[in-house]
């Protein structure tokens, strides 16, 4: 789950951590209102989606006079704003953060992850903060230094100490910078955070250590510990069958192919996207049904596949375990005689009652292309997903 920045800022702020004073607006009314009531003479208007990059792409400006900061609100609010993570669609502003404007000396890059290999928590700094910092992971990885947290002593003095030397802050704020990576650490450990990163960490002209940026995500699984967090949730920021798939219990996000996929499992179904690719193939979402899918449960998985226009065929991969194949080959035929199926259908079956599942596809009366592996599938599947493209552009 994630957050905007001027909430995940709310979040650091109750845990002490400095950042710039900011409020956020809803219209350019609200914005200039919010720079007036902010006093000073620099103005930062940012624009606020679940995304970074945001600077490269226009939505971030700075403004002088309050005329500037009205130009800038007018701009930014309802452009559809393309970052690097957004993808060539980009996404449509509804929110703005008017912050303060501060005097940077020098600026570094602070992130907290959960490093599974260890399963610790991860403490990235580095001295190349802002807006090029995966540039750096990329090209000079050694300018990042990480440390483990040991989660039963949490971050310690030392560590704190240790890296931010190791990035250049000077003596004079190693005290403040101790404060705000310890204080980070309780926020990212309090709030079941899955990241909290901030870009850049700034150090002022007047020798202070400030939260730039910030930004926040958290695991999905515990948020049902946060209901604080959860109300912060922006549903206009998320992709609209994702949040159908959540009422009924599906795991879905949508990807940029042409195969539907319908898996029981998250390892089989990254499998079936993998091994779909393999095959020249392109994946147009992740959909992982459970283990007690019933024929309700896979016709509205149809439904949501169904939504993406560039759909061309689907891919049901099922290995019955708790999920036995006659039940899903049952759910499947109910599922597209409902949905009024029209593009074709590859159904690979395995495991508990897999003869009678098959027998039940069989019968059917449908179009269903059976298939006797994985391999086989992805490659039917490719080729029915070509076909039927092909027979797209023809018509």
């Amino acid at each position: 789950m994630k957050i905007h920045e001027y909430q995940a800022k709310e979040i650091l702020r109750k845990f002490g951590v400095a950042t710039p004073q900011g409020i956020a607006c809803f219209s350019v009314e609200e914005a200039v209102a919010a720079a007036k009531k902010l006093g000073g003479s620099l103005w930062v208007v940012k624009a606020q989606i679940y995304a970074g990059g945001r600077g490269k792409g226009g939505g971030v400006k700075i403004a002088k006079t309050i005329d500037e900061v009205r130009q800038h609100a007018e701009s930014i609010l309802n452009m559809t704003l393309v970052t690097p993570q957004t993808g060539l669609g980009g996404q449509t502003v509804h929110r703005l953060l008017i912050e303060q404007g501060v005097d940077i000396s020098k600026e570094f890059y602070i992130g907290l992850v959960v490093d599974r290999r260890s399963q610790r928590v991860c403490l990235m700094a580095s001295s190349e903060g802002g807006m090029d910092i995966e540039q750096v992971a990329a090209k000079t990885p050694e300018k990042i230094y990480k440390v483990l947290i040991d989660p039963t002593t949490g971050l310690t003095d030392e560590e704190a100490d240790d890296i931010s030397c190791k990035i250049g802050i000077t003596e004079s704020c190693i005290a403040e910078a101790r404060k705000l990576l310890k204080d980070l650490y309780r926020a990212f450990d309090d709030t079941d955070a899955s990241l909290a990163e901030i870009n850049p960490l700034t150090m002022t002209g007047n020798g202070h250590i400030i939260a730039l940026d910030a930004k926040m995500n958290f695991d999905d699984s515990a948020v049902f510990r946060q209901p604080d967090i959860v109300a912060l949730r922006d549903l206009d920021e998320e992709d609209p069958e994702e949040i159908e798939a959540a009422k009924h219990d599906l795991s879905y996000i949508s990807l940029d192919g042409n195969i539907g996929c319908l898996v029981n499992g998250a390892g089989l179904a990254m499998a079936t996207m993998d091994i779909i690719k393999l095959y020249g193939g392109n994946p147009a979402n992740f959909l992982d049904v459970g283990g007690g899918a019933t024929a309700e449960k896979v016709t509205e998985a149809f439904k949501l596949m169904l939504h993406n226009p560039k759909l061309q065929a689907i891919l049901v991969n099922i290995f019955g375990g708790i999920m036995k194949c006659d039940v899903i080959a049952e759910g499947v035929v109910t599922a597209a005689k409902q949905v009024k199926l029209d593009v074709p259908l590859i159904v690979r079956l395995e495991g508990t009652n897999v003869k009678l599942g098959k027998k039940i596809l069989a019968d059917s009366g449908l179009p269903i292309i059976s298939a006797d592996n994985m391999a086989d599938a992805a490659k039917k599947a490719v080729a029915a997903a070509s076909a039927s493209a092909s027979g797209s552009k023809a018509d």
